[in-house]
């Protein structure tokens, strides 16, 4: 397959067809205001990607709870408050002709009371002194995940990605070694997903037939078996409850190490279940046309653009002008990213990483 597939458009079960192969990954770069509401740099970084030629941006996660809280200065979409910013979000996304979602997040033992978060774990085991929230607070939060894609769908965005990856609250559910419960969100598979069926299914019935729902999903760290995900993946399939599946993988390449698909890359695990009209598409190191392309032959409906995208806003027209186009290399200094447009915020959030922004470089 060539790099110009990636030029395809892309049909969805719901809504308005992807004009390309491209997504954007939800990029976290603290740079909303303290209450949740956009910010002028958080409007001018959707700007800049709404003319980079992508078929589908999501935005960075955002809290579905003042509670739910997980970085400093995280955009929110819990309060008709940050209504208006959201609005002119998705309208700027919009005049650039690609599609929106708001990625949806929720915390749960990963929330930071430093900065208001309340830790909301699903065990009373996971975090020494804090109790296991109980049925009730699990149900007012699935009802906060689609009161927010209800917020959404009002600003206008064509769609919601649901966060159930990185031991978030919905992936943590999904852990036998983060979810002890005996109630009817624990014990069985069948259990420990019940939370993250009920958030898709209740956006669903709350948002209609035209609204698109994606699901961001991980496979490693917080006791994920990935035996357990594939077979809910498959589920998810095959009753079409989604419209995409976001794989955030590490690296799109890497190797299952143990278990029954020992030898096996990650990804194939996922491309080779039955998919009905659901799309599936893949994040991890994906940082030239090659591997892109590379990814759609492997079974890939999309591909998600994530440091690539921080690095050159306009990944997909720099592919389109050069299919040998590559990222620059990191890390980089943090002039190089000052001068593509970040603002000192995000910039400061990726020196967290260590390997992004060259150490002592102002």
């Amino acid at each position: 397959m060539s790099v110009s597939d990636l030029f395809k458009p892309l049909t969805l079960l719901h809504g308005p067809a992807m004009r390309n192969r491209f997504m954007l990954a939800p990029l976290t770069s603290q740079q909303s205001e303290f209450d949740g509401t956009a910010s002028e740099y958080d409007q001018y970084w959707m700007e800049q990607l709404a003319q980079g030629g992508y078929g589908l941006i999501q935005t960075s996660a955002s809290t579905v709870e003042a509670g739910g809280i997980a970085f400093e200065r995280q955009l929110g979409i819990h309060s008709d408050d940050h209504l208006p910013g959201l609005t002119k979000i998705a309208s700027a996304i919009r005049d650039g002709g690609a599609l929106s979602a708001v990625q949806l997040h929720h915390a749960g033992h990963r929330a930071k009371p430093s900065i208001g978060g309340i830790i909301a774990p699903a065990s009373g085991k996971t975090i020494e002194g804090i109790k296991a929230i109980t049925t009730e607070e699990v149900e007012r939060i699935r009802d906060s995940f689609i009161s927010a894609a209800k917020r959404a769908q009002l600003a206008g965005f064509d769609g919601i990605s649901v966060h159930g990856a990185f031991g978030w609250i919905l992936s943590e559910f999904m852990s036998p070694n983060l979810n002890d419960r005996t109630d009817k969100y624990g014990g069985s598979l069948e259990n420990r997903a019940r939370f993250t069926i009920e958030v898709i299914e209740g956006i669903r019935k709350a948002c209609g037939p035209n609204f698109q729902i994606g699901w961001r999903l991980s496979i490693e760290r917080y006791g994920l078996l990935l035996e357990e995900l594939r077979e809910v993946t498959a589920d998810i399939f095959d009753r079409e409850l989604i419209d995409y599946l976001d794989l955030a993988l590490w690296d799109s390449a890497q190797i299952v190490r143990d278990g029954t698909f020992k030898g096996k890359t990650m990804l194939s695990v996922f491309t080779e279940l039955p998919r009905k009209g659901v799309r599936l598409g893949a994040a991890g190191k994906i940082m030239s046309a090659q591997r892109a392309g590379e990814l759609l032959d492997e079974g890939c409906d999309f591909v998600l653009i994530a440091r690539a995208a921080i690095l050159q806003r306009d990944f997909p027209l720099q592919v389109k002008a050069n299919p040998m186009y590559d990222s620059p290399q990191l890390p980089v200094m943090a002039d190089y990213l000052r001068q593509g447009g970040l603002s000192e915020r995000f910039i400061e959030t990726m020196r967290g990483w260590q390997t992004f922004v060259k150490a002592g470089s102002l």
